[in-house]
């Protein structure tokens, strides 16, 4: 960021320094402003017009006019108000809660609009006390204000291990530094722990099931895995009741006897999961893919999915013998080569359902909708008792 001082033609008192942004027509507007004048020209200190802003260093002295030639200012011995060559290039010691700082007066005015700049823009503009080896004193952590000199030196936020972010921040705003104090706050937000509604890793659910006896029930209700990654996971008989494990990878992972219910499972991959006598009561699995699962226990424990959304999912290949999908939502599902027998399908919407190839031997489809579905290559017959719509 470049800086330079700014004084009415004509004159070498009551300069203002000001940040160089954007065009040349933005610097006239903030000589106007600053000045209360119709700024118009900018000439450096040899009476040179400038025209791009470009051409303008930093902590270069210009003189503003309304559209008058350049005048030369007075001599900078002449009168009380002299223009100082110390403004910014002289050194300045500060005494901050005890501890020196030595730096230059034009690190300490880079930031135009902090206290600081105000501070030291002008000489004993604030009447600074001063200690008895002349250092000025202020009263403030120096531990904290440590960090905020090297931000002014170099631009760089850097803060040494046991300093505490929010001191630092709290500095910034008193000597208003926003910037620095904006990216104090971004640091600060990236660096709290998690809240308790953010996702659960794979790390760190893995760390919870390695901390489990496997004879104790891991409760999960209602914590939110969103996209996490827990394939080839043993979860057997977890409660997952009302979990969010949207978009979540669950290929190839045990759910044996897993409560599932109310659970939002919306666009995730089920891949080849081991679903046997798992509860899966008005779960939203909208979108998922479950191809290949096993939902038959030998045990002879039903798989129970009544009431749940399964609209668009992909459940080819799956072994769902004796499952219960009663008043389920199966709209244009695919469920081709399944196994359905004995399934009850009562009331289950399953308008453009692809149940091609599907084994609906005893199946229950009472009062079930079909309308659009597939029956092509089904390997049993399906019964007209089996659906009355």
């Amino acid at each position: 960021m470049r800086r330079v001082t700014l004084f009415v033609n004509g004159t070498s008192h009551n300069g203002k320094v000001v940040a160089v942004y954007g065009s040349l027509a933005d610097l006239l507007s903030v000589a106007s402003t600053k000045f209360e004048i119709k700024a118009a020209n900018l000439y450096n200190g040899k009476g040179g017009l400038i025209d791009d802003i470009a051409l303008i260093r930093d902590d270069e002295v210009l003189y503003v006019s309304e559209g008058d030639f350049f005048v030369d200012p007075p001599n900078k011995s002449d009168g009380p108000h002299e223009f100082h060559s110390w403004t910014h290039t002289d050194w300045i010691t500060l005494n901050v809660g005890g501890r020196r700082f030595t730096t230059t007066r034009s690190t300490l005015v880079k930031e135009p609009e902090s206290m600081l700049a105000h501070m030291f823009r002008d000489k004993d503009v604030w009447g600074n006390k001063h200690d008895e080896q002349g250092a000025y004193l202020i009263d403030r952590s120096p531990d904290y204000f440590e960090p905020i000199l090297n931000y002014l030196r170099h631009g760089q936020l850097i803060i040494n291990d046991g300093i505490n972010l929010l001191g630092v921040l709290e500095e910034a705003r008193f000597f208003g530094i926003e910037r620095l104090a904006e990216q104090l706050e971004g640091v600060i937000k990236n660096s709290q722990p998690p809240d308790d509604h953010s996702p659960i890793s794979r790390k760190e659910f893995v760390r919870f099931l390695l901390a489990t006896p496997t004879k104790s029930e891991l409760r999960c209700q209602g914590l939110n895995f969103s996209g996490a990654d827990l394939s080839r996971l043993d979860l057997r008989y977890i409660n997952f009741k009302m979990a969010t494990l949207s978009h979540c990878n669950l290929t190839h992972a045990n759910l044996c006897g897993t409560n599932l219910e109310r659970a939002d499972l919306s666009n995730a991959n089920l891949d080849g999961a081991n679903l046997q006598g798992v509860k899966m009561l008005c779960t939203n699995a909208e979108g998922a893919s479950l191809k290949g699962c096993n939902f038959e226990d030998p045990a002879g424990l039903k798989a129970n999915l009544e009431g749940a959304n399964l609209k668009g999912v992909d459940m080819e290949g799956s072994q769902m013998t004796g499952i219960n999908l009663r008043v389920a939502t199966l709209k244009n599902a695919k469920l081709k080569n399944c196994n359905l027998r004995g399934a009850t399908l009562a009331g289950t919407d399953l308008e453009n359902c692809d149940l091609s190839g599907c084994d609906l031997q005893e199946a229950n489809l009472r009062g079930s909708n079909v309308k659009g579905a597939i029956f092509e290559e089904m390997l049993t017959p399906l019964h007209m008792s089996q659906s009355v719509r």
